[in-house]
């Protein structure tokens, strides 16, 4: 499946590594093309994916994370980000 991962991050100055960490670590590819959005392929239920990313971040932070496999979708991206939700939309 492909989730997608979207925040809002409170503290800009923050060493956010150890959360990019976490998301690269939720799915075996991931997209991030976007400053705030990301898109992995995972065997991974949203839940689980929040449960492993959200302790790298500060309580006043936001984290939405949605299945978004085979769903309709549109957007203004490269042509090489979708290729990669085509190929990983498996």
């Amino acid at each position: 499946m492909i989730v997608l991962i979207t925040y809002d991050l409170k503290q800009p100055d923050r060493n956010y590594d150890a959360l990019y960490s976490a998301i690269k670590q939720s799915g075996t590819v991931w997209w991030h093309y976007l400053e705030s959005v990301w898109l992995i392929r995972t065997e991974m239920t949203p839940a689980q994916c929040f449960d492993r990313i959200h302790p790298n971040m500060d309580e006043n932070d936001s984290l939405f994370i949605v299945d978004i496999s085979h769903k309709p979708h549109q957007g203004w991206l490269p042509k090489d980000a979708w290729e990669w939700i085509k190929t990983n939309d498996v």
